[in-house]
């Protein structure tokens, strides 16, 4: 178990490591955003996918692909699993098949779409609870999903 833990953090501190060497639009060499060349941002999405590929196993890869979210199922609690999204947008958070929230958790620069599916997978496996803790909440209604307001605040 805490071989487990060490080595999903060691993995966790070697993507963040990846994304910070190869930032789109020249982020840390401090040009401007809006500086970058289109065909810099592709090749990005390229390394990303390859890193993708390269980090999950065959049939994580598949089910993101096939189902458009790979489920990556909860340590702590037995019946929950976080459906992350193939493309930037919310992880719905599902026990026994029913939804029970929404997480909003986005990285402040762009970042291409499957450096974030890891970024998420990482940080669910890695620290659970440190991921419910920073992320925004949604709770489902009828028609969608709604902000549930911060403890603490008006």
């Amino acid at each position: 178990m805490v071989v487990t833990v060490i080595a999903l953090e060691l993995l966790f501190v070697l993507l963040i490591v990846c994304l910070l060497c190869r930032a789109p639009y020249g982020v840390l060499a401090n040009q401007p955003l809006g500086g970058g060349r289109r065909s810099d941002w592709r090749e990005a999405q390229e390394r990303a996918e390859q890193m993708l590929r390269d980090v999950l196993a065959e049939e994580e890869y598949r089910q993101l692909c096939r189902r458009g979210y790979l489920e990556v199922p909860s340590r702590s609690r037995p019946r929950r699993v976080y459906r992350i999204p193939r493309h930037q947008g919310q992880v719905k958070v599902y026990e026994g098949g029913v939804p029970i929230m929404a997480l909003c958790v986005q990285p402040v620069d762009p970042v291409p779409d499957g450096d974030v599916v890891l970024m998420h997978k990482l940080m669910i496996e890695g620290n659970e609870e440190e991921y419910l803790r920073v992320a925004n909440r949604f709770e489902p209604t009828l028609y969608g999903f709604i902000a549930i307001r911060p403890r603490g605040r008006v």
